[in-house]
């Protein structure tokens, strides 16, 4: 799944992107709020980590406009402003989760796909289709009660088809959920992605659409 995080502190901002990639999720990071604040309409992200004190745009102005303007992606605002007034100000302007600073990167990863499961309609902590199942939280894939062994990429691929059951996936949206601005990706990768979970997880699990993309074969 890809998160927009944005956050000035170098330290800060350089540990949740390498833990959150480390974790399995693509990650880009900007450093002041019009940047960030720019960048979610750029991108097909699945949520946002926001620090409140940004330079150039305050984080909550930020946040206002993301909300004035329709941008409806789960937003966890992190920040060091942790009175009661401050989180239910944040929370009021749209946020759908606080975390203060310091914080331990396993909540703030935890945090965040809760986040996606609810914007996604998905209760279960568990994913699955047909008899392969994803717990997100381990990254676990099994088949038929066996454990499958999946690579980074390939477990995030197979996450964004659990969560976007009945949908047709483009090439390109595929591509844009698995990789950051900073990645150097060729033509073909997402083929050979689809093509490496087919042989994993059986030739007809994942249909193409000609023209279209693909999806999740409904009768498996």
């Amino acid at each position: 799944m890809r998160i927009l995080l944005v956050e000035d502190n170098q330290l800060i901002g350089d540990g949740i992107k390498t833990g959150l990639t480390k974790l399995g999720f693509t990650v880009d990071w900007f450093e002041d709020g019009a940047l960030g604040q720019d960048a979610l309409s750029s991108a097909a992200y699945d949520a946002v980590v926001l620090d409140l004190s940004l330079p150039k745009i305050d984080g909550l102005d930020v946040l206002a406009y993301w909300r004035q303007n329709k941008l409806n992606t789960p937003v966890l605002i992190l920040t060091a402003r942790d009175s009661i007034d401050q989180r239910v100000e944040g929370l009021q302007a749209g946020a759908d989760d606080y975390l203060c600073k310091p914080f331990a990167l396993v909540e703030l990863a935890a945090r965040l796909q809760a986040l996606i499961r609810r914007d996604h309609k998905q209760v279960e902590p568990e994913l699955s289709h047909a008899d392969v199942c994803l717990v997100p939280s381990t990254k676990v894939v099994t088949k038929a009660g066996q454990v499958v062994t999946l690579t980074a990429k390939e477990t995030a691929l197979l996450e964004f088809f659990l969560l976007s059951k009945g949908k047709v996936l483009s090439r390109e949206l595929i591509q844009d959920k698995l990789y950051s601005w900073s990645d150097d990706v060729a033509s073909n990768t997402v083929d050979v992605y689809i093509h490496n979970l087919r042989r994993k997880l059986g030739n007809h699990f994942i249909k193409t659409v000609y023209g279209l993309g693909y999806k999740l074969e409904e009768n498996e």
